[in-house]
């Protein structure tokens, strides 16, 4: 009986520790999931982004910008209806190259030498330099780029080596059929030639890009979508062309067609992100890249004065719109002006970080102007620096010196001319001297262009290689006496 009960207590003794044991077991594996819900839980609360870019689209165009109904574009509209438009919207470059090393630094390129479209095809933009993609990878998000990158072609430029998980489009300009060089990183990070005959790059685009939503199930992600549309060639197939019969002007009508298959493709984001339930987690942008190239696409800038490549208002100042049901207003009209630089601070705000002062950005959050937290203006002056271009506008007067103007400082106040028609300069020299100095403080912050615009031609036809930087320095410390 001594042996029995013995054996009876050893028994019971390894049946309550087994017990015991799945207990432990099965409350630390109720924690771990707990833990991971949590976390998962904290990643669904912040919301996902995706960036439209137009490239050479104009102020002008677009239902929303309320200037034309000529070509329709009610995707692209629903975004400012269901959101925010900005009526005063301005990137920090006038060009294709440097807007984007702008919108995706927080930083006016050329604090970094990125004044030029050379940049990229020199190099690429600035290693030192902290991509959105990379700030919001850091903050748990999935990255993708689908459409023109135009930010440098070689290895370490490239999208995938900058933040992004993958990168499904081309390097720079590029043919909307028959792109070059092409790029689709689920295959390979090497160029690759697209030999559909029916590929066409903004219908392409959509799908990629709803493709690569309808992955993400896990994580915040944000998609940043740079169409190549509205820039030259002007290229569209045949079922767009055939939405316009009453357009007339050849070049106008495949500008229209290009233009409602950018809004096809807004529209089947838009769609996709509803489809998933996403809707009012998701932050929209759209921004046209700089202003339209009228002579050469026929991309209107309204009553805008100046063009793509000039300081003039038609030149930096672009359709920009934004939406986040359930945190911002819809259907609202922002006359403050705003800039491309400022959407990395806004998106990391929203993603629950923080900004570090060491960044050095240029833009600020948009959140608290946006919400009614704060009536001042996010920028009290704004900076534009083209080569022998430039501009400072500082509260709604703005000094420019300006391809197509008087070849010298002309002075307006945009609160009542934003065709910039009226010449104030000689009735307020002191105004002038006050912006003058403004400008040319901020000038002499900037870094020297890292590749020349294009290089000057010696007397015999030679290309002659660019001023040296200390003498381009030079140059424009004694031009600001």
């Amino acid at each position: 009986m001594s042996i029995s009960r013995t054996c009876g207590r050893i028994v019971r003794r390894f049946y309550l520790s087994f017990v015991q044991g799945l207990a432990v077991a099965f409350v630390g594996t109720a924690g771990v999931v707990a833990i991971s819900s949590d976390v998962s839980a904290a990643e669904a609360k912040k919301p996902n982004v995706v960036i439209f870019y137009a490239d050479d689209l104009g102020y002008g165009e677009l239902g929303f910008q309320g200037f034309t109904t000529e070509i329709p574009t009610p995707n692209i509209d629903s975004i400012a209806a269901g959101g925010i438009r900005f009526t005063q919207g301005y990137v920090a470059a006038t060009y294709c190259s440097p807007s984007r090393a702008g919108l995706m630094t927080g930083r006016y390129p050329t604090r970094f030498g990125h004044e030029f479209n050379a940049v990229a095809r020199h190099s690429g933009l600035s290693l030192q330099e902290t991509t959105m993609a990379q700030r919001l990878k850091d903050l748990g998000y999935a990255t993708a780029c689908v459409g023109k990158w135009h930010l440098g072609g070689t290895t370490e430029y490239l999208p995938t080596n900058r933040g992004f998980d993958e990168f499904y489009g081309t390097l720079n300009n590029t043919p909307f059929y028959h792109p070059t060089q092409f790029i689709d990183s689920r295959k390979s990070n090497e160029v690759q030639p697209v030999d559909d005959k029916d590929f066409y790059t903004t219908d392409a685009y959509a799908e990629r890009a709803t493709d690569w939503i309808g992955k993400q199930t896990d994580k915040p992600w944000f998609l940043y979508l740079p169409f190549n549309a509205q820039h030259a060639p002007l290229q569209a197939p045949q079922k767009y062309l055939d939405r316009f019969p009453n357009i007339t002007d050849e070049k106008r009508k495949i500008f229209a067609a290009m233009l409602s298959s950018m809004d096809d493709a807004v529209g089947a984001v838009l769609a996709k992100v509803k489809a998933m339930g996403q809707e009012e987690n998701t932050i929209f942008f759209y921004i046209a890249d700089n202003g339209g190239p009228t002579l050469s696409t026929t991309s209107q800038n309204g009553p805008l004065r100046g063009y793509k490549m000039n300081t003039f208002e038609g030149g930096p100042r672009v359709p920009f719109a934004m939406q986040w049901k359930g945190v911002l207003p819809a259907g609202k009209t922002e006359t403050r002006p705003v800039m491309n630089l400022d959407v990395l601070p806004t998106l990391v705000a929203a993603a629950g970080g923080k900004v570090d002062p060491a960044w050095k950005l240029d833009g600020v959050d948009l959140l608290p102007y946006l919400t009614g937290k704060s009536e001042a203006r996010p920028h009290e002056t704004m900076y534009w620096r083209f080569g022998p271009q430039w501009a400072v506008r500082h509260g709604d007067w703005k000094l420019v010196n300006s391809k197509g103007g008087s070849g010298k400082a002309e002075l307006y106040d945009l609160s009542k001319d934003i065709g910039e028609s009226q010449d104030m300069a000689s009735a307020e020299p002191a105004r002038v001297a006050e912006l003058q100095k403004l400008y040319d403080a901020w000038s002499a912050e900037q870094a020297e262009p890292t590749a020349v615009d294009s290089p000057q031609k010696k007397a015999n036809g030679k290309k002659k290689p660019g001023a040296q930087p200390a003498k381009r320095a030079a140059k424009r410390k004694a031009a600001a006496k």
